[in-house]
């Protein structure tokens, strides 16, 4: 591809008017560098497409700017001035914004490191002072620190070779015991745990890490991978059903789904499951929230992220009250429940924000208005936050402040079409009425107790969905992928609630019967403080 001139901005419309002023009288110098751009571009692009290398994102990447949605790039790219943010973000210590970083980390950033005590060779609380032998010295409460970082395989492995002696008369083979602690089983909890975390925490493909692991010289087939993991996921199946019924408990549910692919779904069963001609399969992420944490599922198949989120909501206790949903405005998200449980459903604001994010360069001051309007509501969102303000004070501060602003927005977005200054099938009049037409649900965080503004939790959640698709493509089965849902649920819900996933993903394989008998002791919040329990009551007896 050939190296990329400074870009020229112009449309369709621009270009037409210069046919017909060329038809006219010669074109000014600027006109005539437009023209000229556009029949470079056009010439070069019929070159590409005649070359059958050529890729939908190579193109996009030569023709189209870099995409971005924060409102001071966009109204940048739209050449407009942008001024003072209203909002400044705030750091952990009051009043000051946070300082940049170096790259570097400290050694508390170390978390899963061995930690090894070293004590002073010659010292001890008490003794006399080798330097002034007057004062006697006392231990400091932070310790001098080293880290030391090494390099290992993913997978490792130890060859035990036991020696053996034969009798020369009789025959009789004696065999060295293996050492204390070796086990019986070849692969060790470990390896599922790690295989687990690079395959469906990082999105390795199989393949990928078949070879990785043969050039360090520990080959493990792509085969013995997947009948690993899987055998894996059958133990520690009940700590996945838990989380769903927990989840079913949450007070917020987000929801929305991506598009996956499962080489060997039975299409014709499925239509016949669903009775209609759905050909589409789909990964579902649901994002829980309860008692101030997060809960992740995933479902892969036909089914779309409503359905499965009625799914998970039949677990849920009668007695509590409905709870909320944050989905977008399309009708597959939304559940159809039974009339016992009810729900309250609010739509995200960065949907509707992004359709005005994407006609801004054709509507430049009309988007600005409303882009900069929207975020003063994440402002006041983001001090909420900041200041750590209880649902109730965070639901007054929006009544307060962003109250009169969204009132503001919708009688000019409703004055904008009623007096026809805007054309309603244009992109700017399609996205005036979509954020009209949903505008009850768009503004939930206004009435509702807790109401989130936007659904990126969710779609962030799915990146795990979209990094296996990206990587390996699709999933084989149908059983593989209910192997991914398990995995990729553990695994985010850990990174969400600040846990080791390789170290709860062991655990629970070395707690199986533990986990059979109590899987809500085994969540990844709570199974330290089991583990811990359990370790006092071995020392108590």
């Amino acid at each position: 591809m050939r190296p990329a001139s400074k870009p020229i901005d112009v449309s369709i419309k621009e270009l037409e008017t210069l046919l017909e002023q060329a038809t006219q009288k010669p074109l000014r110098p600027e006109g005539y560098q437009k023209l000229k751009a556009a029949i470079h571009t056009l010439g070069h692009v019929t070159e590409l497409l005649e070359n059958r290398e050529a890729t939908l994102a190579s193109l996009r990447r030569l023709l189209c700017q870099s995409r971005t949605e924060k409102t001071e790039q966009v109204l940048k790219q739209a050449g407009l001035e942008v001024g003072e943010k209203q909002h400044k973000p705030v750091g952990k210590r009051t009043g000051e914004t946070k300082p940049p970083g170096h790259g570097r980390n400290g050694a508390g950033a170390y978390r899963g490191a061995q930690r090894i005590h070293v004590g002073h060779p010659s010292l001890s609380t008490g003794d006399w002072c080798p330097g002034c032998e007057r004062g006697k010295v006392y231990p400091l409460s932070d310790p001098g620190v080293l880290v030391r970082i090494r390099g290992q395989a993913p997978i490792d492995a130890t060859v035990y070779e036991l020696e053996k002696f034969r009798c020369n008369l009789c025959g009789e083979v004696y065999t060295a015991e293996a050492p204390a602690g070796v086990g019986e089983a070849k692969y060790d909890a470990t390896a599922a745990s790690m295989i687990a975390s690079l395959r469906y925490g990082s999105g390795f493909p199989w393949n990928r890490l078949e070879g990785l692991q043969e050039n360090l010289g520990i080959p493990l087939p792509a085969a013995t991978q997947c009948e690993i993991v899987s055998e894996a996921a059958a133990a520690i199946r009940p700590a996945f059903d838990e989380l769903i019924r927990q989840a079913a408990q949450g007070e917020v549910l987000h929801n929305d789904d991506t598009s996956m692919r499962v080489v060997t779904l039975n299409r014709a069963q499925a239509r016949a499951e669903f009775a209609t001609e759905r050909t589409g399969v789909f990964t579902s992420g649901i994002v829980s929230t309860a008692q101030g944490r997060n809960i992740a599922l995933f479902f892969t198949g036909e089914q779309h992220a409503g359905e499965n989120l009625a799914d998970v909501l039949q677990r849920r206790a009668t007695e509590l009250a409905a709870p909320i949903q944050m989905c977008d405005a399309l009708s597959r998200n939304l559940p159809k429940l039974p009339q016992k449980l009810e729900i309250i459903v609010g739509y995200c604001i960065a949907h509707a924000r992004r359709r005005f994010v994407e006609v801004t360069p054709n509507f430049p001051e009309e988007c600005r208005f409303v882009l900069e309007t929207l975020g003063v509501i994440y402002s006041n969102d983001a001090l909420a936050r900041e200041q750590g303000m209880t649902p109730e004070e965070r639901l007054r501060l929006h009544q307060s402040r962003s109250g009169p602003v969204m009132e503001q927005l919708h009688a000019w977005l409703q004055t904008q079409l009623d007096e026809k200054k805007v054309e309603p099938n244009s992109g700017l009049g399609v996205a005036m009425n979509y954020l009209l037409k949903h505008w009850h649900r768009l503004t939930l965080f206004l009435r509702q107790l807790g109401a989130p503004l936007d659904n990126n939790v969710a779609e962030r959640s799915l990146k795990k969905a979209i990094l296996h698709r990206k990587n390996s493509l699709f999933y084989k089965t149908r059983n593989g992928a209910r192997v991914g849902d398990l995995y990729m649920s553990l695994i985010h819900t850990c990174e969400l609630v600040g846990a080791n996933a390789f170290d709860y993903l062991t655990e629970l394989q070395r707690h199986v019967a533990e986990l059979k008998k109590n899987p809500a002791d085994w969540m990844p919040w709570n199974y330290r403080e089991t583990l811990l329990r359990a370790v006092a009551g071995m020392n108590s007896s």
